[in-house]
């Protein structure tokens, strides 16, 4: 089929808004490798943090995406945040939302550029294959707890299509069990800005390719990033087998309720 003068306009439009996105992109990257590297020594935790959180909201909006809030953004910790898991975006997204520290596969540590800033962002690293790093990691999860840090985890594992939710992974809950700290459901989403449906664009998933979802994402046009924040909750006698299985409605209830 021919297609028609105006779609291969749009075509071009889009392409060629894409490429302007992804030279900026890279030039925000290096130029958090800059900061990371010749400021953030000089730089308190907090201040580190604000820096954090004010790049990944400039990432987003190189990126063309909008961030969209709803719920009550937590103030302060202990928490240990818990959602869905869509796109090598949500990193970025929650940051902009609110600073927290991620726990993450020890190879994001190797990765060029992104694991030098995941590093300067606070994250923590586990050895999934290993027992007694898992071990250790709910031992450093439990004293960032104590000190009233707010973490960061995706229960799910691995990144899912948007549309299905995938059992959730209890272990990780762990540490807020052993301190009884709160936990903080939270929903992400991606939508269309002109109609509010599901986005596909910025998705990650099983044979998807990394450079694939990049590119979707940045030919995409007014992508909303929706952060819906749950109320925090208590294991309350609670296993962390059976409270996975709560988080895992809540989470699922914030990622599907309407949009305000």
């Amino acid at each position: 089929m021919e297609i028609s003068a105006k779609t291969r306009k749009d075509l071009l439009t889009r392409k060629a808004r894409a490429v302007c996105r992804s030279l900026c992109l890279l030039g925000h990257v290096l130029k958090g490798l800059w900061i990371v590297l010749l400021h953030f020594p000089r730089l308190s935790e907090q201040r580190q943090q604000a820096h954090v959180q004010v790049w990944a909201a400039q990432l987003m909006a190189k990126a063309g995406v909008r961030l969209q809030i709803q719920g009550q953004v937590p103030q302060g910790g202990p928490a240990l945040m818990v959602s869905n898991h869509i796109s090598w975006l949500d990193i970025p997204v929650l940051h902009a939302a609110r600073h927290c520290r991620f726990i993450s596969k020890s190879d994001v540590r190797g990765w060029p550029l992104i694991g030098r800033l995941a590093t300067a962002a606070g994250t923590l690293y586990i050895e999934r294959s290993s027992r007694r790093d898992a071990r250790r990691m709910m031992e450093s999860m439990a004293e960032a707890l104590s000190r009233r840090e707010i973490l960061a985890v995706f229960p799910e594992g691995t990144t899912g299509n948007g549309h299905d939710l995938l059992p959730f992974h209890s272990n990780l809950l762990q540490a807020a069990v052993q301190v009884d700290a709160p936990v903080l459901p939270v929903g992400l989403r991606f939508v269309e800005g002109g109609t509010g449906a599901i986005s596909r664009a910025p998705s990650y998933e099983g044979d998807e390719n990394l450079l694939g979802s990049i590119w979707r994402t940045l030919c995409a046009d007014d992508l909303v990033a929706v952060v819906h924040y749950g109320q925090p909750q208590q294991a309350q006698g609670r296993d962390r087998r059976a409270w996975a299985k709560d988080l895992h409605a809540e989470v699922d209830r914030l990622r599907s309720s309407p949009l305000k």
